[in-house]
């Protein structure tokens, strides 16, 4: 079988299963003078279009609609952002207007709302998926980490796999590092998790992981390594819901799924280190309490552990919420974990476990009792307070920190 998958500045061949992307992308073209981006249908449209001082001017023909708004996602200053919505103005050539900012620099989720209906912008060709739709997106330029640089860079590519514990076909994104494809050298592996609301295609979307990477490694600030970015959400399978744990206190389905389908495949199909100093792990919110899961159930398998805006799930004891059906308590985090933490053996293996979470984030009190936990057990646990909350403005910043300390 032909595989074929797409770079940033070439083809190459690497591995099975691959849909092909790219490591991330620029702002689009304005089109021509007196041409839409409809085959010169209509009036001309350009959506957004962010100006030198960083405002961003938010574009949609919509002729018969009767309002139009914007849910803005992360962007600072803007409706949920603790701004004001955006105040779109219909010109008379049916097209309606808003600007926002100046916007902070990074890439920013948007939709609109035309009456009522949720809506992707039609002339912004660029998306990201989160777990229960799409949104476009838009990228403001100024920090130089994540920027589209004149440097080496990776690739991203879509890899389908066969999960043997969800008994159906699942995805993960994987960047490979500059050069992977043309030689022989093996690589760490990094394995980086999203969020509840988020999907494996997120990192690299919103996120701009392999941008970030690419800089990095260009700068000489991290080491080449393979970063793969798993689907953390179970979907529903022919008995309409994901396998249960056999036991409460026993490893839920994508801890399983992990160990069982997605390192294996990892390590059949790339060239990978495979030993436990060249694997590490993080994830942000949900995918900051799966990364702990995983590695106090796995110690031996990972020498680096971060965790974004995340904690354990400390304390048990959780009844059913109103009108559900009763479940058991959860189980302790503690003593569920308790073989690997009390483990001294490896904790002189471990060579990283490093935490942070905005001071304005909901989830700062876990992280701060989670640190102080994983001390008591005598882990060199390093935890950093961040500004700002729950959103994609701190986890590239923390990808960004976290990463140049694996594998050094």
């Amino acid at each position: 079988m032909t595989k074929l998958r797409s770079y940033v500045s070439r083809a190459a061949m690497m591995a099975p299963l691959v849909l092909l992307t790219a490591t991330g992308w620029t702002q689009p073209a304005q089109p021509a003078a007196g041409r839409g981006q409809g085959g010169g249908r209509g009036p001309a449209i350009v959506s957004p279009e962010v100006l030198p001082d960083a405002r961003v001017v938010f574009r949609i023909a919509a002729p018969r609609a009767e309002s139009v708004t914007l849910n803005g996602g992360d962007i600072p200053g803007l409706g949920g952002q603790g701004g004001t919505p955006a105040q779109f103005v219909k010109k008379e050539n049916g097209i309606w207007e808003a600007t926002v900012g100046p916007v902070t620099p990074g890439a920013f989720r948007y939709v609109y709302q035309v009456d009522g209906v949720r809506t992707l912008d039609p002339v912004n060709p660029r998306v990201s998926e989160s777990n229960a739709n799409c949104w476009s997106l838009f990228f403001v330029p100024g920090l130089e980490f994540m920027e589209t640089r004149d440097v080496p860079h990776g690739a991203v590519a879509s890899v389908y796999y066969q999960s043997a514990v969800l008994k159906t076909t699942r995805r993960m994104h994987i960047y490979t590092p500059p050069g992977y494809e043309v030689g022989q050298q093996k690589y760490p592996v990094f394995y980086l998790l999203h969020g509840a609301s988020d999907s494996d295609d997120s990192w690299t979307s919103v996120g701009r992981a392999g941008f970030i990477l690419d800089n990095l490694i260009a700068a000489g600030k991290a080491k080449p390594m393979i970063v793969v970015m798993t689907a953390g959400h179970q979907p529903a399978i022919a008995a309409g819901a994901p396998p249960a744990p056999a036991a409460a206190d026993q490893p839920p389905p994508f801890t399983r799924e992990f160990v069982t389908d997605v390192m294996p495949y990892v390590e059949k199909h790339y060239r990978t280190i495979a030993d436990r100093s060249h694997r590490a792990i993080a994830g942000l919110s949900m995918g900051g309490s799966q990364t702990l899961d995983i590695a106090f159930r796995n110690l031996k398998d990972f020498a680096y552990i971060g965790v974004f805006s995340s904690g354990a799930s400390l304390g048990g004891g959780r009844g059913p919420t109103a009108g559900a059906a009763p479940q058991p308590p959860r189980p302790d985090w503690e003593a569920v974990h308790k073989t690997d933490l009390d483990n001294a053996a490896l904790k002189k293996g471990t060579k990283r476990v490093w935490l942070s979470t905005g001071l304005d984030d909901g989830l700062i009190a876990n992280s701060r009792t989670t640190t102080e936990l994983l001390k008591k057990h005598g882990f060199n646990a390093v935890f950093k307070e961040s500004p700002g909350g729950h959103t994609w403005l701190n986890w590239r910043n923390y990808l960004s920190e976290f990463a140049p300390q694996l594998f050094q």
